[in-house]
């Protein structure tokens, strides 16, 4: 093994071993006494199922990412990033076919290995806690669907990206960086009008209270609509959620109808203050500015890595190639991933803390914003008290009796 495998092999168990250690300190702070804050939001029924959820998951969690890391560890040692390349090469394709072939049928493979953990889990563990409403032709066209997007848009950004750096030589890191940029600021614009209606139905939603209790708030704040919408969440799952999409006057309200089904007037407006809350503290502009120019550090180290030759023996090849390369530097990014996905949560926790405050300050009503995370807590069978390494490595919000308490102290400063 060289330097290259060292990483790369370290970097993938310390990562499973943190997950690990997260996963049992969590487990351990299971308490079956309920926080007086949720006392007549969960019976005690229910505050059992909570922490039976998340005991399940945790475990099965457990299963799935020891089955993925044996999986690459066995087909990594055995050779078989080489073997497929082998397999490829007679054919004689243009090396950008040959590398979407590459990386496409490692892709399906991925697929079709993961597909009983994902049957499972919806069929089984969210049917289980009665979240699950997703049918057999649903799953299936969700996957069938998400192929078809991988093949049409996935698929021509990447032969775009080999293409780069194939032929445009010391300056292919920043084109690509260029053009990945586009691509993600142009997809703000088109997932909400053809690719997300592909998977969900999005109705106006009708005329009455609650559409101008929204509109009344986003004029206060002067945040402009293009649409307030629901979407038929229920058609997957009794679990709820609202997002916005979409830029500049495409800016889109999403509710799922189950949000919609679980709370009041009052505590959807605070709910939707939040969302509008990142937007007016400029948290998805400094996210978008943060993304673009982490896409650029990757980008150049990726220029720095794409063939070195020890990289290639890391995993047998026998020969290299830039679509090998983008995988193999993908592994070797991982410890820089792991560093800053940690850093990108912190961060992200303290925008919620923020938009939590502009949410209570604009709409004045702290307790129907608390009702609100309650009720979200109780439908979703959610932790009330995770443990705080296990916040450090995985949540991106706070836990939700931290942003009570919070909220609560930003009620008495007014």
């Amino acid at each position: 093994m060289n330097v290259y495998a060292v990483i790369i092999l370290t970097a993938l168990l310390v990562e499973f071993l943190l997950s690990r250690i997260a996963d049992v300190f969590n487990l351990k702070e299971l308490s079956g006494t309920l926080p007086k804050e949720f006392e007549g939001f969960f019976d005690a029924e229910k505050y059992k199922k909570s922490q039976d959820y998340t005991r399940v998951n945790t475990r099965f969690g457990y299963v799935t990412e020891t089955f993925d890391l044996v999986l690459i560890l066995v087909f990594w040692f055995a050779g078989g990033f080489n073997w497929l390349d082998q397999f490829l090469r007679p054919y004689d394709l243009h090396m950008i076919w040959t590398g979407l072939l590459f990386i496409g049928l490692l892709g399906i493979g991925r697929m079709i290995i993961s597909l009983p953990f994902s049957i499972y889990s919806t069929f089984v563990i969210e049917e289980k806690f009665g979240f699950n409403k997703t049918t057999v032709k649903t799953f299936i066209l969700d996957r069938v669907k998400g192929l078809f997007l991988s093949l049409v848009i996935g698929g021509p950004l990447l032969a775009g990206i080999l293409a780069i750096f194939q032929y445009l030589g010391d300056i292919a890191w920043l084109v690509g960086w260029g053009v990945v940029t586009l691509f993600t600021i142009l997809l703000q614009y088109i997932a909400p009008r053809w690719i997300m209606p592909l998977f969900n139905k999005f109705t106006p939603l009708e005329e009455g209270e609650l559409k101008d209790r929204i509109l009344a708030y986003a004029d206060s704040v002067d945040y402009p609509l293009a649409g307030v919408y629901k979407i038929d969440g229920s058609k997957r799952s009794t679990k709820s959620n609202a997002f916005f999409t979409g830029f500049g006057k495409n800016k889109r309200i999403a509710l799922f109808d189950t949000l919609i089904d679980q709370h009041t007037v009052p505590e959807l407006v605070a709910v939707l203050a939040h969302e509008i809350g990142h937007y007016k503290k400029k948290h998805i502009l400094t996210g978008m500015i943060i993304s673009i120019a982490h896409a650029g550090v990757m980008f150049f180290l990726l220029s720095l890595f794409l063939t070195q030759e020890g990289l290639f023996n890391a995993f047998y090849m026998e020969e290299i190639s830039i679509y090998a390369g983008l995988l193999f530097f993908g592994l070797l990014y991982s410890p820089v991933e792991l560093i800053l996905s940690l850093a990108l949560n912190s961060f992200s926790r303290h925008n919620e803390y923020q938009a939590d405050r502009f949410a209570v300050e604009t709409t004045d009503a702290p307790e129907a914003m608390i009702d609100a995370l309650k009720k979200l807590s109780v439908n979703n069978l959610s932790n009330l008290r995770p443990h705080t390494f296990y916040v450090f490595l995985h949540y991106s919000h706070p836990p939700v009796l931290q942003r009570i308490k919070a909220i609560r102290r930003i009620a008495k400063e007014e």
